[in-house]
């Protein structure tokens, strides 16, 4: 299929996988109870929720095991009362629906590159594609970050509406435990982590690229022509 694109499709297709394949690999110490955990207490969840340490990671736990693993229902329960009500499950519903795309179009990605590397014989134009989808991604999130820096809530604001129904994703932080277990400061600081941590997986991916390009050129002798691989 790669081949049958062209050169320069191939290389865009490469590229955008390259940038999934990060973003989905950096998405997942942020869905770990080990580092919710310590985020929450950074933001002072046990203060928003009233729950004791022990009821906090019960209702964390639950929570993130129904998104990660399954079943989808986010029905846990706290000293006999439910932790979310209908709309907070309705949306973490939704979330679990985004997160499973994604983690299907990640896999989609990293078929694609295994393939793409295989029937271009891990040569230059790969490795350029690569570095180039890596180094878009970077400036794409250092953008975002800028923004996201001064005008976290419009940032916030417009990523939701690209992925879910306006009014589905509000809620009331003196009311809704949602926004409570994850309050502003905690997306806030983990956003600013997982930017932190794709500029860093892109770096590598631009290093290791830069690598293989630069042993391919060393590889052929000086003067001899490129060829082409045969149709």
């Amino acid at each position: 299929m790669i081949e049958r694109l062209g050169r320069p499709a191939s290389s865009v297709l490469v590229g955008i996988a390259t940038g999934i394949v990060i973003v989905a690999v950096a998405i997942v110490p942020f869905v770990t109870p080990a580092w919710v955990s310590f985020e929450q207490g950074r933001a002072g969840a046990e203060a928003w929720t009233g729950y004791s340490p022990a009821q906090l990671r019960q209702a964390t736990d639950a929570i993130l095991s129904d998104l990660v693993i399954g079943p989808r229902n986010f029905d846990v329960a706290v000293a006999g009362q439910p932790v979310l009500n209908a709309r907070e499950r309705a949306h973490m519903t939704d979330v679990r629906r985004v997160f499973s795309g994604l983690a299907a179009l990640a896999v989609a990605s990293l078929i694609l590159l295994v393939v793409g590397h295989r029937i271009a014989h891990g040569s230059g134009p790969f490795w350029r594609a690569l570095r180039g989808g890596a180094a878009v991604l970077a400036l794409g999130v250092i953008v975002v970050g800028v923004i996201g820096t001064f005008a976290f809530d419009a940032t916030f604001d417009v990523f939701h509406r690209l992925f879910f129904a306006g009014g589905s994703y509000t809620f009331d932080p003196r009311t809704d435990r949602l926004v409570q277990l994850f309050p502003d400061q905690f997306w806030f600081e983990s956003s600013l982590a997982l930017g932190a941590l794709i500029l860093l997986l892109c770096l590598v991916a631009w290093r290791v690229a830069t690598e293989r390009v630069a042993a391919g050129v060393s590889r052929r002798p000086a003067g001899a022509p490129v060829l082409e691989p045969s149709r």
